[in-house]
């Protein structure tokens, strides 16, 4: 396992939450929810794929205890499902006041470093360096997005 002491301590804390008969397990039905809780974001085709593998029967009925949950949070641990491109021009057209293509650089450091998954400054400042920023401090949001995604 790759998880700190410290962080087995925190997933039992939480599983534990979800043991509804204090038996020491929870329902495989609840694994989706009890990932979730846990900071996890596995996709519902990936919960289920592991529901089927616990309960073949398919009721979510079936019990598991924490020592059969630990491999399921390792794998499923970096599991996050990939935005596309246009998920993300989506997202900061929020931001494009003008409806012109831009926003306002300082703006979309304040999105990156603030909201969803946050950003360092470093980070942010790694990123808006490879970024032409006009003369008015407004950044192409959709060459922005492009240029991210191509690494």
């Amino acid at each position: 396992m790759s998880f700190s002491a410290e962080k087995v301590q925190e997933f039992r804390e939480a599983f534990a939450l979800f043991d509804k008969k204090g038996d020491g397990n929870i329902r495989v039905g609840d694994l989706g929810t009890v990932l979730r809780a846990l900071g996890q974001n596995p996709t519902q085709t990936s919960v289920s794929k592991i529901q089927t593998e616990l309960d073949p029967e398919g009721n979510g009925d079936k019990r598991i205890n924490f020592e059969e949950f630990l491999p399921i949070m390792e794998r499923v641990k970096d599991q996050r499902p990939a935005g596309t491109e246009a998920d993300y021009i989506e997202g900061l057209r929020v931001f494009d006041k003008d409806q012109n293509g831009t926003i306002n650089a300082a703006e979309l450091r304040h999105v990156l470093t603030s909201l969803g998954e946050k950003l360092t400054d470093e980070d942010v400042d790694a990123l808006l360096a490879n970024v032409q920023i006009d003369a008015t401090g407004t950044v192409n949001y959709e060459d922005f997005v492009r240029m991210v995604m191509s690494g």
